[in-house]
């Protein structure tokens, strides 16, 4: 079962031609140039990388890593996990010719399918994803024979969502006020000018879900839609498979491990130092997410010993800690030494964890 999951890292300044390119920011960067960079995790550990040019669809980078995980590792069957941005009737296909397995997670909105699988699930039979999680399961039937759908409602998910709406509501329903009053005061009278604020309105908060509007008589006409249909979406997401032998809390454990690469994103953009990219060599580009992707390797090793020596440190902790480690010259006269220090108490522990005696450079 292997894990995968994409992101991508912004440059400044132009970049070298053909790689950097302009697309789906994922650190709000549209202004910048972008490369995509892939991850690909197995039982925790980061077993390959790949570098795309920005502007690459999701979904056309699966191909080619499974190619890359059969050619590097010889592998004869996998499980491929992925988000929904992965889906495609192509790769769906793919895998299945080739006999790999898949777990995707599928879009919830604009899909008349998974409103249904949600609907179904409404009055199936749930069951507890663990005894300690509030969150829950339930297997409907797909659409196509062989096709596994697992409906799973988290219980964080759902009451962030909601809450999400209330906010989303209240706000765009007072700027729909104020521009209401502002073209009863004849401050606009353009009909383009006040559909432009009205977009404008609706994009800032999501309220395209929840209102439509209508100009009558030199009046805004608000009404707010039935959201029986967010309702029902909130805090749900789901998941489908062809695996026969994977249980509904196998797969649900299985696609939240995706979690794991998500969090190697932030390791990679925010402690190592990943972003931004200054290079303008396609080479020099790919040579930076390397070392980056060494680094998040050595990163994931270190936070394995600090648990296995049960020292209540994060990675991010004991790279602080580490830093009180220095190499010291010093000379007395005309001799000169050079020696390391041995750092403070916690650096100390973390030596010992990774079983470290030698402090010479």
């Amino acid at each position: 079962m292997v894990f995968y999951d994409l992101t991508s890292s912004y440059f400044e300044g132009e970049g070298p031609e053909g790689l950097a390119q302009y697309g789906y920011s994922r650190d709000q960067r549209e202004g910048n140039r972008q490369i995509l960079l892939g991850v690909v995790m197995a039982n925790g550990w980061p077993i390959a990388h790949h570098v795309f040019r920005g502007n690459r669809h999701d979904s056309e980078t699966v191909l080619p890593i499974v190619a890359d995980l059969e050619k590097r590792f010889g592998l004869r069957r996998i499980v491929f996990v992925g988000d929904r941005g992965m889906v495609s009737t192509a790769n769906l296909g793919f895998l299945w010719s080739q006999g790999h397995g898949f777990l995707f997670g599928l879009r919830r909105r604009r899909s008349p399918e998974v409103l249904e699988y949600v609907r179904k699930a409404q009055s199936g039979s749930w069951q507890p994803c663990s005894p300690e999680e509030k969150d829950r399961v339930c297997e409907v039937e797909g659409a196509l024979p062989g096709q596994r759908i697992f409906v799973v409602e988290s219980a964080e998910r759902l009451a962030y969502e909601q809450a999400m709406r209330e906010r989303d509501v209240t706000k765009t329903r007072e700027e729909l006020g104020k521009l209401a009053k502002r073209i009863e005061k004849g401050e606009l009278r353009n009909r383009e000018e006040i559909g432009s604020c009205v977009a404008r309105i609706l994009s800032l908060h999501r309220g395209h879900r929840y209102f439509r509007w209508s100009l009558r008589a030199g009046k805004l006409q608000v009404s707010e839609e039935p959201v029986e249909t967010e309702k029902l979406l909130e805090g749900k997401y789901v998941i489908l498979t062809e695996e026969k032998d994977l249980s509904p809390l196998e797969a649900v454990r299985a696609y939240k491990e995706l979690s794991e690469v998500e969090r190697a994103f932030r390791k990679l953009k925010d402690v190592l130092e990943l972003r931004p990219i200054y290079h303008h060599n396609p080479k020099r580009v790919r040579a930076h997410v390397f070392v980056a992707a060494l680094a998040f390797l050595l990163d994931r090793l270190l936070e394995k010993k600090l648990k296995a020596a049960n020292l209540p440190f994060s990675s991010e902790q004991a790279w602080v800690a580490l830093r009180t480690i220095h190499l010291v010259d010093f000379s007395f006269g005309s001799e000169k030494r050079r020696g390391v220090t041995a750092g403070n108490h916690q650096a100390r522990q973390i030596l010992s964890a990774l079983r470290i005696s030698a402090r010479e450079p």
